[in-house]
């Protein structure tokens, strides 16, 4: 465990209680204490019903079985001293009277002579363990040193004492109000020495990089990156803000958060050619003296009835891991949906593995929805990880049921833990190329907290020419599985790669934003072996540039004192070039990519920020908050009220919602930070 992993499992609450559980468990040890109380006097056995141990047990049982405890050693150094004090207190002061060794009960002064030395010798020896535990149950100690002669009974608690006392315990045992907290001032346990459940570990693990730099031109005029479409990172964000916390840095992919929304860039006219490019030149709201260079891509919108037929496999994780209400029961619901989205002539598959990988369903004709909803519904979690296993058994059903026309895709969901047979990014990255050159795609779909590995299944959808998606709600699937399934089922075009020069006459210095993990070499430009991102119908890319005009006082490089020459291929034209933009992509059942391209110009450029589009507006908006979330030093200095500011005038058409819950985002960022939104 590394400090980082640490410091974040510092950071970690406990979980909130529940009222229910604390309800009940206080209900039974204050039955069964009152019981206890009624037949102090008795002579001869116990007319309560019960042992006489049954108030410790009662009250013991609920703390050891709760899930946070369970197993937990932390629990054993804490929970023990105290179950001694209880049960020291307990017959110290008569409640529970003692057997003597004839089985017949003693009587309070008998039993106080019989019980009192070893009591009070392993009271002492179980409160000082506990005080090496926590300093707090010095307190303890010193009263059980003290046994070995009468001692007086504690001061009842002031109501207002009582509800100190009652939040300080741990769930199954603070319920109650003050009338409870009488009761239980007269055990005489003092709050501070009640084990709290430890913090649940954190193991999630994000793919990110460091910010791009900014580049110069004279020195490095070409930029190179693959298409992204995934969304993922918003998801997980939008949890964390909701959540009440600030999102860990390394969660945040900025491209993945502005391409979450859905934008009216213009489309291309025909599938021949499945892209068009919009372009715009806009002021840098967060920087004077620099400029954004705005690219949105649209492609080709395929009419469902012209899309090909589908042949999915459902890879479920099953794991133990899952077991939480945000896991396999909310992905259950999020498949389900998705089945009710398919057409009749499509196939489904559903293999699960936690252990060991299992076919639950068959190649099924989707006209048989029921039967894919009941295999659905019959899914329950348990078991390890075999993730490995799992993916080779999907393949092979989706090779079983292979559509040499159609789109056959696995479609991977899970929280991401793969602890079972080959586990590393590499060993699962190289089953994936393997059998993504056959034609079978991989997606991938995440689920819940604590153990996300989001480094994994990006690893996973990159390289199996899919797209990765973080379900947080049930309307997250609505539009990812429902509203985009188009986009995200069927390809358009694979290995799309897109390549930037620029003028060195024009522009000093740029820096992409975001993309980070997405970045290729020039050389891998024109190289169809390198395998880049994946396009669907009716996708948007949006990419962004910031860029430093030649002669801006913003200008961060100095010039290079022997300069660097290449001879230009073709000069630029007359016409104001800023740049030049290309654009590589294959056709889905190709392997030769073809090349469209087209000059960026002054014509393209607006004076003011305002003369540009909403949607250009929106996008940079929602560019400006992902880099202050993820800590670029560029918007250090920007306002969460600025961004809100740029938002809401960029608002324009949101049939959805998606940009009223934005603005929402910033003003929960805004504040978790302390900064004031406007």
């Amino acid at each position: 465990m590394t400090d980082l992993d640490l410091d974040k499992l510092s950071r970690r609450q406990p979980p909130s209680a529940d009222a229910s559980a604390r309800a009940a468990a206080l209900a039974a040890a204050m039955q069964a204490f009152d019981e206890a109380e009624k037949n102090t006097q008795a002579a001869q056995g116990f007319t309560g019903g019960g042992r006489p141990s049954s108030i410790f047990n009662r009250i013991w049982s609920p703390i050891m079985n709760r899930r946070f405890l369970a197993g937990s050693a932390l629990a054993t150094l804490l929970v023990v001293p105290v179950a001694g004090l209880f049960t020291y207190e307990l017959v110290r002061n008569g409640t529970v009277p003692l057997k003597s060794e004839t089985g017949i009960a003693a009587g309070p002064a008998d039993a106080d002579q019989r019980a009192r030395k070893p009591v009070a010798e392993k009271a002492k020896a179980e409160a000082q363990l506990a005080a090496k535990t926590d300093a707090s149950a010095k307190a303890a100690a010193d009263t059980a040193e003290s046994a070995g002669t009468p001692a007086a009974e504690p001061a009842p608690l002031a109501e207002s004492q009582d509800e100190e006392a009652i939040a300080a315990m741990p769930q199954s045992l603070a319920v109650g109000g003050a009338a409870n907290g009488q009761a239980l001032s007269r055990m005489a346990v003092p709050p501070s020495v009640i084990a709290m459940p430890a913090p649940v570990e954190d193991r999630e693990r994000f793919a990110s990089a460091d910010p791009n730099p900014v580049k110069s031109v004279a020195s490095d005029p070409v930029s190179t990156f693959s298409a992204d479409v995934d969304t993922a990172s918003y998801s997980y964000v939008r949890r964390s803000l909701l959540g009440g916390s600030l999102p860990d840095p390394e969660a945040v992919r900025v491209e993945e958060m502005v391409n979450y929304f859905p934008y009216d860039w213009k489309g291309p006219e025909t599938a021949e050619k499945p892209f068009n490019a919009t372009v715009t030149v806009m002021p840098t709201p967060w920087n004077k003296g620099t400029e954004l260079l705005h690219i949105g891509i649209k492609g080709f919108d395929t009419a469902p009835a012209e899309q090909p037929s589908a042949n999915l496999v459902f890879l479920i994780d099953v794991s133990g891991s899952m077991d939480e209400p945000d896991k396999l029961p909310l992905l259950k619901s999020a498949f389900r949906l998705l089945v009710g989205k398919l057409k009749d002539t499509d196939t489904v598959s559903v293999v699960t593995y936690a252990g060991d990988a299992g076919v639950v369903l068959e190649p099924t004709a989707v006209k048989e929805r029921q039967t894919i909803l009941d295999a659905i519904d019959t899914l329950r979690p348990g078991g390890s990880t075999a993730g490995a296993e799992g993916i080779e058994t999907a393949y092979r059903l989706a090779e079983k049921a292979f559509r040499k026309d159609g789109v056959n895709r696995v479609m991977l969901a899970t929280d991401g833990d793969f602890n079972v047979g080959p586990a590393s990014d590499e060993d699962l990255k190289r089953i994936i190329e393997a059998h993504r050159r056959s034609g079978i795609f991989l997606s991938v779909l995440g689920f819940g907290r604590g153990n996300y590995n989001d480094g994994m299944m990006q690893t996973l959808a990159q390289n199996g020419n899919g797209t990765a998606a973080y379900i947080d709600t049930l309307a997250e699937a609505q539009k990812a599985l429902v509203e985009e399934a188009g986009s995200s089922l069927f390809p358009i075009a694979k290995d799309v790669k897109f390549q930037i020069e620029f003028n060195p006459a024009r522009i000093a210095e740029y820096r992409l934003i975001g993309y980070e993990t997405r970045v290729l070499n020039r050389e891998d430009f024109n190289n169809d072996k390198v395998d880049a991102g994946d396009i669907g119908s009716g996708h948007r890319v949006t990419a962004i540039y910031e860029v430093t005009p030649k002669g801006s006082p913003a200008v961060l490089n100095d010039p290079l004192r022997y300069g660097k020459g290449e001879s230009a291929a073709t000069p630029a034209t007359d016409g104001g070039e800023l740049a030049f933009l290309k654009m590589r992509w294959k056709k889905p059942d190709g392997d030769t990519s073809e090349l469209a391209t087209m000059p960026v110009t002054d014509a393209d450029a607006v004076a003011d920020v305002d003369a540009a589009s909403a949607d250009v507006r929106f996008s940079v908006a929602v560019a400006a908050f992902g880099q202050k979330l993820k800590g670029v030093t560029a918007l250090q200095d920007y306002a969460y009220g600025s961004i809100l500011g740029l938002a809401e005038a960029a608002r324009g058409n949101d049939p959805f919602g998606y940009r009223a819950e934005f603005l929402k985002l910033v003003r929960l960022a805004s504040g978790l930070s302390g900064e004031k939104a406007q």
